[in-house]
């Protein structure tokens, strides 16, 4: 995925920031060197997902605010994200003051976090098990934001559960070799799969990452949308 990239005076002065614009969108966001950066998942999740102008929406590891920032074009009630890194939601409320948006940004594990329940949970989480190795150049934040340290999967699906109404709908994006795991969790807690998409990557033999539309309830058909190719 191409970043298409824009100079600002005094955005991006500092050596560990850069400033650029969400992909097939006018939003700028400001981003941490150091921290999870939007990437390919980001934008493909921020595409697939579909809101309406009457719902709530909660993201999840909010980081930078780049998928709340997807969800605003929908133009929906409310925003919210949480996010564990103080320094996240201080990014995250930058990037909503200067596109003259509002969301509400809370610091705090999902786990500690109450709140009504939403319409729409977002999440792009951890991909990595504890056990996979990580990179030992890596920041706190990228090892947090990948690794499944504070949040596994089977956690993830029990605060959605807890957060989501009844008729709501859950949109995610996770690693395309997790698939099983992902399905026998979902139904664990009581969710089904809507639709799906998967993605390739073009210099790869399989599919790298699947997005996923998940609902409560009962549902005996999943839509498998066509898939996307990543040039890089």
């Amino acid at each position: 995925m191409r970043k298409e990239k824009v100079q600002r005076s005094g955005l991006n002065s500092h050596k560990k920031m850069s400033f650029d614009y969400l992909p097939e969108t006018t939003i700028e966001i400001k981003q941490r060197k150091d921290m999870f950066r939007m990437n390919s998942d980001t934008h493909f999740l921020g595409k697939f997902m579909d809101v309406k102008n009457d719902e709530t929406v909660l993201d999840i590891g909010c980081n930078n605010g780049a998928l709340l920032l997807y969800a605003s074009e929908f133009k929906p009630t409310k925003l919210v994200g949480v996010d564990y890194f103080k320094e996240a939601i201080e990014l995250a409320k930058e990037n909503f003051e200067h596109n003259h948006l509002n969301a509400e940004l809370y610091c705090s594990k999902i786990q500690d976090f109450n709140y009504d329940a939403f319409d729409v949970i977002l999440c792009n989480p951890p991909f990595f098990k504890c056990d996979e190795k990580s990179n030992v150049n890596e920041s706190e934040y990228l090892r947090i934001a990948r690794h499944e340290e504070m949040l596994t999967l089977d956690e993830l699906f029990h605060h959605v559960s807890r957060l989501l109404n009844e008729n709501g709908r859950f949109y995610l994006v996770h690693r395309s070799t997790r698939l099983t795991e992902i399905v026998e969790i979902a139904i664990r807690y009581g969710f089904k799969i809507k639709r799906m998409r998967q993605v390739f990557d073009q210099n790869k033999e399989h599919s790298t990452s699947s997005l996923f539309e998940i609902i409560k309830g009962k549902n005996n058909q999943v839509l498998v949308e066509k898939p996307i190719f990543l040039e890089r």
